[in-house]
């Protein structure tokens, strides 16, 4: 019986192999996005979509293990926010603060340039 980690660490060691298995090693990588949609289909799809990406990009080597775990946690940890709550875009490259919680659940917040946005609750994270 095999972690979900473990089976991750299974699939990146196929992918290495990839000169032998006449560099299909990217066929692991699905593999990987695949059971994270299994798993994980009850996610927003924008989280699952993030997850999954991270078990792709941990498969082929380009992410860390400890990078892939900590997306993880982010990814299942759906927040409630209130205004004030600094928050930060899925991938990070936008922060700001929450204005308001609109009456639809979706909120509106300040990016630190200035601009407004309103997004869903599911394609923000809480700055740690």
């Amino acid at each position: 019986e095999l972690s979900l980690a473990e089976t991750f660490d299974f699939l990146q060691a196929c992918h290495r192999g990839a000169p032998f298995l006449f560099f299909n090693g990217n066929t692991f990588a699905e593999i990987g996005r695949a059971i994270v949609n299994a798993l994980f289909y009850d996610l927003p799809l924008l989280r699952r979509k993030e997850v999954a990406s991270a078990a792709a990009h941990y498969v082929t080597g380009v992410m860390r293990r400890e990078e892939m775990g900590a997306m993880f946690r982010s990814a299942v940890r759906l927040p409630s926010f209130i205004p004030g709550d600094r928050v930060r875009t899925l991938r990070g490259s936008t922060r700001g603060e929450i204005i308001a919680i609109l009456g639809d659940g979706r909120v509106k917040w300040r990016t630190e340039s200035g601009c407004e946005l309103i997004a869903t609750a599911e394609s923000l994270l809480p700055e740690e």
